[in-house]
């Protein structure tokens, strides 16, 4: 029973995700009907909605779901390592760095000069801010060590996007900065996608064999190490494959809060709580909700580029509150 019910969860939002991926190609400020919009996307009819189909919508679709599944994975291993389902992909610093590496990208004019340095330079900062994790968390530290360091480590590259900011001379600079922060799907090529591809299959292929340790971890680490689980091995392997999720997804998209703290925590009852079941829900879940953000954003204010980090912070943060209540509620 359960069983069947998981296969029909997975069913179900798969068929969910695949409907939002038709949407995200069919609509658009072209206002172009179905038949000929997928005719041109398999390269008939006019030469110019086929352009338009392949090199706009398509890759921005296949964004969607990459950057939707790698926010709702990392956030639901995370929370499974660290028994906390308020815990979310941010929380090892990682899109912080990876931010602050688009942003000098920008500043210095390297994003002008080279277009893939932007992207390219988000990755980088990502690897930097996964090493300084594990230098400062230490070889034998636990959940509360990687914690602070995710931490320190978020919260300088923070203090370190603010300040070049402050410092930016080029107001036109500052403002690409501002709204690639914000975070969006808009302009982006297939290119974009054949450079971030590879870290997110890196990220799934080191978290998908970890699920059954997270199982094990649910009963407590002593628990766990018991039942032959290397937790050294553990935490690397989950330091390195989030960073490469969440890396690769502020690379392209910029900063998209929420997804994987969200979309985890809806689903975690639907799968018995489990993280072997609960990772691949949350993919596609995430998949799904950043599909239907996207759609959104070109609906809502097609004129005046809603991005699409805001309204998933709109959709997310009364959520959180409301997390917040329940926590204080059970607490009295």
């Amino acid at each position: 029973m359960i069983r069947a019910s998981y296969s029909r969860l997975l069913a179900l939002l798969a068929l969910l995700v695949a409907a939002l991926f038709t949407a995200s190609l069919l609509i658009g400020p072209a206002g172009v009907r179905p038949g000929p919009a997928l005719a041109a996307l398999l390269g008939q009819g006019d030469e110019m909605l086929a352009l338009v189909m392949r090199e706009i919508r398509l890759p921005r679709a296949i964004l969607g779901v990459l950057v939707g599944a790698a926010l709702g994975m990392s956030g639901a291993v995370l929370q499974g390592f660290l028994r906390n389902p308020l815990a979310e992909p941010g929380l090892i610093g990682t899109s912080a760095s990876a931010a602050l590496g688009a942003v000098l990208a920008i500043h210095t004019g390297l994003s002008l000069a080279f277009p893939l340095a932007l992207p390219l330079a988000a990755l980088a900062g990502a690897l930097v801010s996964v090493l300084l994790v594990l230098i400062l968390a230490g070889a034998r530290g636990g959940a509360l060590a990687l914690i602070l360091a995710g931490i320190a480590i978020s919260a300088l590259a923070g203090a370190a996007t603010s300040l070049v900011l402050n410092l930016s001379p080029n107001p036109f600079a500052a403002n690409e900065i501002i709204f690639w922060t914000l975070g969006s799907l808009a302009d982006r090529s297939m290119l974009h996608v054949w450079i971030v591809l590879p870290f997110l299959l890196a990220g799934f292929a080191l978290l998908v064999p970890i699920t059954g340790q997270l199982d094990a971890l649910t009963l407590g680490e002593d628990a766990a190490a018991s039942m032959g689980v290397d937790l050294r091995r553990l935490r690397l392997l989950l330091v390195a494959g989030t960073a490469a999720l969440v890396g690769g997804a502020t690379a392209v998209a910029g900063t998209i809060g929420f997804v994987g703290l969200v979309v985890p925590h809806v689903l975690r009852h639907a799968v018995g709580a489990r993280p072997s079941r609960l990772l691949p829900a949350s993919a596609l879940g995430g998949a799904a909700m950043v599909l239907a953000a996207d759609v959104a954003v070109r609906l809502i204010l097609p004129e005046r580029d809603l991005k699409l980090g805001v309204l998933t912070a709109l959709v997310g943060a009364p959520f959180f509150l409301r997390l917040i209540l329940k926590t204080r509620g059970n607490a009295l």
